[in-house]
């Protein structure tokens, strides 16, 4: 830790998206804040004050009483402006309304709607289609010439690709997919924002619901047997799903379902390169590959927080927190922390057992995790047997956030073998 650090300005770095670009300054602070300071109170111009939890134990035991931290109103991290303006939304009854905001019982039967897609039976239907599309994207990086921007043309395209599928939506739609989901989490770096005000954050989130009013209506009048047909006529407590509710349903399943995997699969094969070791290891035993994906969710750790609000007057690791007052969950601390992982700034594509956060735990536990799994799995299967060698080709770059992100460049030069005949 450099010296001219103090703790009061590593709590700053969860309100500062810069702070997620320069991942060894951010993993420094954060080391220094679980150390001296791992329930932090945070107060930074901009922001509504909240504490900062950066330890493992006290992260997994918020996520686990669901009772006592609420999800609502303040699910994740925003500006006091946006906060403001999404309160009075709620209050009007047009705000966004994802799982993510819902506390039980409503959370439960709203969760229900979707989440036999997402079970083992459902994963294994779908696994065979996933294998199809990791080889059609991996085949794409021999046709490049042996250079691309791997987190911009392969990453974040094989999953978007995925999970729209899944919902239904035509492979036309997808473009605007991927340019509607990354201004709505990229609100914070120049390069995937669609501008800097909250209004301008508002406005993605009505094209977003827009859309999938338009879907919706059509899935109504003419279901088609996929995801979005089972949202647009589902019910709950003997109703169907309000349109907005219904359109909030598709944003999480189609932005959740895409961004945090597509910087999953760019990080750790930037992980791979860093430690070629790891990667040599993997070639020689390929029986290590779901181990391997467990490592690269847990070093990238996509999710950066969220939040939770006190029910009722509480501790954290002996430091009160009011009733009303928000905690800020950091997933990438809780992955680093000293407490539960072995030499945690080393990537081991072995790593058992490996107790990450990335997916959450408790009731919020992540709808998609079998999916992103079974994704990470599935271009890794394809991609390291075929890769003779592979180097950076230039510098990587980090979206700037402080909620959802990962690599948005990873210029990389490479080698593949052919593709083995099919049998």
């Amino acid at each position: 830790m450099t010296a001219t650090l103090s703790v009061e300005e590593a709590g700053h770095v969860f309100a500062t998206p810069a702070a997620y670009t320069d991942e060894t300054r951010l993993h420094e602070a954060l080391a220094l804040l679980r150390r001296e300071s791992p329930v932090h109170r945070v107060e930074v111009p901009g922001y509504n004050p909240f504490w900062a939890v950066t330890r493992h134990a006290d992260v997994l035991e918020i996520e686990r009483n669901n009772a006592l931290w609420l999800s609502a109103p303040r699910p994740v991290l925003r500006s006091a402006e946006i906060d403001a303006r999404l309160a009075e939304q709620r209050a009007r009854g047009t705000g966004l309304k994802t799982l993510v905001h819902m506390d039980d019982p409503e959370h439960r039967v709203v969760r229900a709607v979707a989440a036999d897609w997402f079970r083992p039976r459902a994963m294994r239907a779908l696994e065979v289609r996933v294998r199809d599309l990791a080889r059609r994207y991996v085949d794409g990086m021999a046709a490049h010439g042996g250079a691309c921007d791997f987190a911009r043309q392969v990453a974040v395209h094989y999953p978007l690709y995925v999970i729209l599928s899944l919902l239904g939506l035509p492979e036309s739609d997808f473009p605007r997919m991927l340019r509607l989901t990354q201004e709505l989490f990229g609100q914070d770096d120049d390069d995937k924002r669609r501008g800097g005000t909250a209004a301008d954050h508002t406005a993605v989130l009505a094209d977003l619901l827009a859309y999938f009013r338009e879907l919706t209506a059509a899935r109504r009048a003419r279901p088609t047997g996929d995801l979005a047909s089972e949202i647009a006529n589902a019910r709950v407590d003997g109703r169907p799903l309000s349109d907005l509710d219904a359109a909030s349903y598709y944003v999480i399943i189609a932005t959740a379902g895409h961004d945090t995997t597509s910087s999953t699969i760019a990080g750790g094969l930037e992980a791979l390169i860093r430690h070629p070791g790891e990667l040599r290891r993997l070639r020689r035993d390929p029986g290590l590959l779901p181990l391997a994906a467990e490592e690269m969710i847990r070093w990238v750790s996509p999710v950066k927080e969220f939040m939770r609000t006190a029910a009722a007057d509480t501790h954290v690791r002996g430091t009160p927190v009011g009733e009303g007052e928000s905690v800020l969950l950091s997933y990438p601390s809780a992955n680093r922390d000293e407490e539960v992982f072995a030499e945690p700034f080393r990537f081991d594509a072995g790593r058992d057992p490996n107790r990450h956060m990335a997916f959450g735990s408790g009731v919020h536990f992540c709808l998609g995790a079998a999916l992103a799994r079974m994704e990470i799995r599935a271009l890794f299967a394809e991609l390291v047997p075929r890769l003779e060698n592979v180097e950076l080709d230039g510098d990587p770059a980090w979206v700037a956030t402080t909620f959802v992100g990962g690599l948005k460049q990873l210029p990389i030069r490479y080698t593949l073998r052919d593709r083995p005949a099919r049998e």
